[in-house]
């Protein structure tokens, strides 16, 4: 989607959008097209006494006279005081879903800042922005029978504010984001037959024309490093495990301690010996959405040139029942030296996390680490899908991370980890067992079993599970990938970590 700056009062032909806010009132932009209409606006906002103004509305009208514009859209700002930046993107993704397949081409948002707003005018244009381009998000790759009415039209977004080059620089980071939250969610939406390990590793490796520095570990280099937990969990696979390792130096000093995330990604999940039922299996693609979120965090990172140094490490493998595969009962040596009794081969996104999070830990001696998986089912009994599970042995670190998922919309869940769980996983003849052997607490000794290879670096774990993908589309996207967790890391180094 392009999304253009310009001057209040610039005709542009297409759709237009104006502001109004709860209780009907205009703001001056919309006054002034009213006045071209002779109170035509005022006039239909009054004869539909279910439209308010309330935040993200719509009402739809013919084009007034005097303008170039083919429709106009009234859009609710809601109460002036309380628009803020969550709010604007609200109503630009709200601009973007009623237009994207409407016919239109391009569409002019002439919404201005009310005095009271807790936005800045350039900042409400720049949210405008980034609210559109999230919603208008389509993974349409594979569709070859679309009819032309549920095609996408839109292609362009005028947003006019006050100070043009104040808008875009407030629009470049979020456009950043944008394009790090889209390249997750195309790697979560892939089928697993085209983004296999190898192929993921692939990608990723592509972001080095951003500054990246990426890194493939293939499994001869994996087992140099004695990381038995994370390659049995691929054994059965015709596709070769792959660890990748993304840094990104934007620190002045470059030898500053890097901050660390880790991503589980298994490309599909077949549960392996302990294959799952075949009901809703195919959802198992985005078992690997864990990576997919470092990977978009990473891109971010590079693309706004953020002033910290950081690392990203995904274990990729794929999951499935061949005559190779480890079986139940299995002890594996992990990269730590610790042993691992595998119970049941579909707790496998915690061996994955097992060495890929020691390996981070003891190679890069990080302030702190936070991995991503969809680890377990336990957390959608829990938490549904509105907040993921938060696990942390450092409160400072389980603080920021709360806020930072409240100001973005990505709502975490702080969740227990005591001595309690944590001796459930004791296994009678290796170091460890990856279950505790019943279904109580699952989410919670799934973190218990990765925090026993943190190697003592302050530690969180994000069971995203519930978040990555939604069965029906959201204020910020369709019904898929959602590109969970970008938002929030973004927000938690820009907030603490980069260097001002």
């Amino acid at each position: 989607m392009n999304i253009t700056f310009n001057e209040f009062g610039k005709p542009q032909a297409g759709a237009l959008a104006v502001g109004v806010l709860e209780g009907g009132a205009l703001t001056p932009a919309a006054k002034a097209i009213d006045k071209q209409g002779k109170g035509f606006l005022k006039r239909a906002i009054e004869a539909n006494a279910r439209f308010t103004g309330g935040t993200a509305q719509i009402l739809e009208l013919f084009a007034p006279p005097g303008t170039k514009a083919t429709r106009l859209l009234a859009v609710g700002l809601g109460k002036p005081a309380a628009l803020d930046a969550a709010g604007t993107e609200r109503v630009g993704a709200a601009i973007a879903a009623r237009l994207l397949t409407s016919g239109e081409k391009q569409v002019t948002l002439a919404i201005d800042r009310p005095k009271e707003a807790k936005i800045t005018a350039e900042d409400l244009a720049a949210r405008l922005g980034l609210g559109a381009r999230l919603r208008s998000y389509r993974f349409d790759l594979y569709r070859t029978k679309q009819k032309k009415d549920e095609k996408p039209s839109l292609q362009k977004i005028f947003v006019q504010t006050d100070d043009v080059a104040a808008a875009r620089r407030a629009f470049r980071p979020l456009d950043a984001l944008a394009d790090g939250i889209t390249f997750t969610r195309d790697l979560v939406s892939e089928p697993a037959n085209i983004l296999y390990p190898a192929e993921f590793a692939r990608r990723v490796k592509a972001l080095e024309k951003l500054g990246l520095e990426v890194e493939i570990l293939g499994e001869e280099e994996m087992r140099a490093l004695k990381m038995g937990a994370l390659i049995g969990v691929g054994e059965g696979s015709q596709h070769e495990s792959q660890l990748v390792v993304m840094r990104w130096q934007g620190a002045k000093d470059q030898d500053a301690q890097p901050i660390a995330f880790v991503g589980k990604g298994v490309c599909f999940d077949t549960g392996g010996i302990s294959l799952k039922p075949g009901a809703g299996m195919w959802d198992m693609k985005w078992d690997m959405a864990g990576a997919g979120a470092v990977a978009g965090l990473m891109h971010v990172l590079a693309a706004r040139k953020a002033a910290v140094n950081a690392v990203g490490v995904l274990g990729l493998v794929e999951n499935m029942p061949d005559g190779k595969a480890q079986r139940p009962g299995d002890v594996v040596t992990s990269m730590s030296g610790q042993t691992i009794e595998v119970l049941n081969t579909d707790a496998e996104g915690r061996l994955v996390l097992a060495d890929a999070v020691y390996y981070t830990a003891d190679r890069f001696k990080p302030r702190f680490m936070v991995d991503l998986a969809t680890l377990t089912g336990a957390i959608l009994i829990a938490l549904g899908h509105e907040y993921a599970g938060l696990f942390a042995d450092n409160e400072e670190l389980a603080e920021r991370l709360l806020a930072a998922g409240t100001a973005e919309g990505e709502k975490l869940w702080r969740m227990p980890l005591t001595d309690g769980y944590d001796k459930q996983i004791n296994s009678p003849i290796a170091d460890v067992k990856n279950i505790s052997g019943g279904r109580d607490a699952g989410s919670s000794i799934g973190a218990h079993f990765i925090q026993r290879f943190t190697n003592k670096v302050p530690w969180a774990h994000l069971d995203i599970a519930g978040m990555a993908w939604s069965g029906k589309a959201r204020p910020s996207g369709p019904e898929g990938a959602t590109g969970f967790g970008v938002r929030l890391l973004n927000r938690l180094v820009e907030d603490h970590y980069e260097e001002r």
